[in-house]
């Protein structure tokens, strides 16, 4: 694992350089995911958007101006990915079910993920009493989900593989929950730590599973720096100068966790390139990005990092009770100028950043959609 000290710079040749070995064109976008990735399917498979935060405002009032289930002020990574590969923004599964009205030629990918998703079964958080507050959908079934929309896509197993091999596979970010929700509920490090193994394994099993259903390139992310949470900052609060991170505010230990899941991310990666070798697995180094703008904001244009944009107040801008959204919270005036939207995710301005270090960089290395041609397809603004 590169370390926390490797240069933004390095970390985005590595990303780019990664992308450059894919040869022809992608047809569509394939994610899954949690609330990093979410582009409205929780608010639609909610009985009730009231208990969605993300379906009322400030939500998307950035770049959409209005809620469109995205938790942020605005665009997701992959916005950024679709809009750079010349796609229109990805629907969510659940908006494209209810309104199946195109043909399979003109859908140009798939959003699986859900907000509050975790990677393992629901079941195994229940056996050990946490409780998923969200939603009861895990990568499981995002993927059962997929599977099940497959003949919609494609009209036999020879042409569903082709068409899967020809997309681009967004694997999350997925595993995050599987972690917040223990953490909220009082449960200690040593005991969450034992459920990283069992979360690695189960994205490397959906990897797998989709690259024996014809996935050629897929992008796996590892963990943001949970310790800058304002979430995180605000739960574990305390006067013990030692377990921050002098130069960020961070939590030491806690970033320390996000690491060690992505280290076993990565031997998980490294094992099923072995197993596959025609497979093209990217790791996307989230981390190490997200840490360059902790440690240097002012370089990327935000003046507060830890502190969230919009939220119920105290030292951090995070009240779980009077969480963004509410009538109890507040929001900055500049979305942009926060890496932290709502303590939890980060604002349009930060994802564009880890965008960028994936797509696009500072050099003359050619972006995804400078190697094929898109001919007809919507760059522009969408209204999702």
């Amino acid at each position: 694992m590169a370390s926390s000290s490797c240069s933004f710079i390095y970390i985005i040749l590595l990303l780019i350089s990664s992308f450059g070995l894919v040869l022809g064109c992608y047809e569509s976008i394939i994610s899954f995911g949690d609330s990093l990735t979410d582009t409205g399917n929780l608010i639609r498979l909610s009985k009730s958007n009231k208990h969605v935060a993300s379906s009322v405002p400030p939500y998307g009032e950035t770049f959409f101006h209005h809620p469109t289930g995205r938790f942020s002020d605005g665009r997701l990574i992959i916005d950024f990915i679709a809009e750079s590969m010349g796609f229109p923004l990805i629907p969510p599964y659940a908006g494209v079910m209810k309104n199946m009205t195109s043909s399979r030629n003109s859908i140009r990918g798939i959003n699986f993920a859900v907000a509050g998703a975790t990677a393992v079964d629901i079941s195994f958080l229940e056996k050990r009493g946490v409780k998923n507050p969200a939603t009861n959908v895990s990568l499981g079934t995002e993927l059962e989900w997929f599977k099940q929309m497959l003949p919609i896509l494609c009209n036999s197993p020879t042409s569903c593989r082709e068409f899967l091999g020809n997309s681009l596979v967004l694997m999350g970010e997925i595993g995050g929950n599987d972690y917040n929700h223990p953490f909220s509920q009082g449960r200690s490090r040593e005991e969450v730590q034992t459920y990283v193994p069992e979360v690695v394994k189960a994205i490397g099993l959906a990897i797998h599973e989709l690259i024996e259903l014809g996935a050629q390139t897929l992008i796996v992310p590892g963990n943001l720096p949970i310790g800058c949470s304002a979430s995180y900052l605000n739960t574990f609060e305390n006067s013990n100068k030692d377990e921050y991170d002098a130069e960020t505010g961070c939590i030491n230990w806690l970033n320390n966790f996000a690491e060690y899941h992505n280290q076993l991310l990565q031997e998980e990666i490294h094992r099923i390139r072995e197993l596959h070798p025609q497979a093209n697995i990217i790791y996307a180094d989230y981390y190490n990005a997200a840490m360059q703008i902790y440690q240097s904001p002012k370089k990327f244009g935000f003046t507060s990092t830890i502190v969230a944009c919009c939220g119920g107040g105290g030292p951090y801008n995070y009240d779980s009770l009077a969480s963004c959204g509410s009538p109890l919270s507040n929001v900055c005036n500049n979305p942009s100028s926060h890496v932290s939207w709502d303590g939890v995710h980060l604002t349009e301005a930060a994802y564009r950043w880890i965008a960028k270090g994936l797509l696009q960089g500072p050099y003359t290395i050619p972006k995804i959609n400078e190697l094929c041609s898109f001919d007809g397809l919507s760059k522009g603004k969408s209204d999702q």
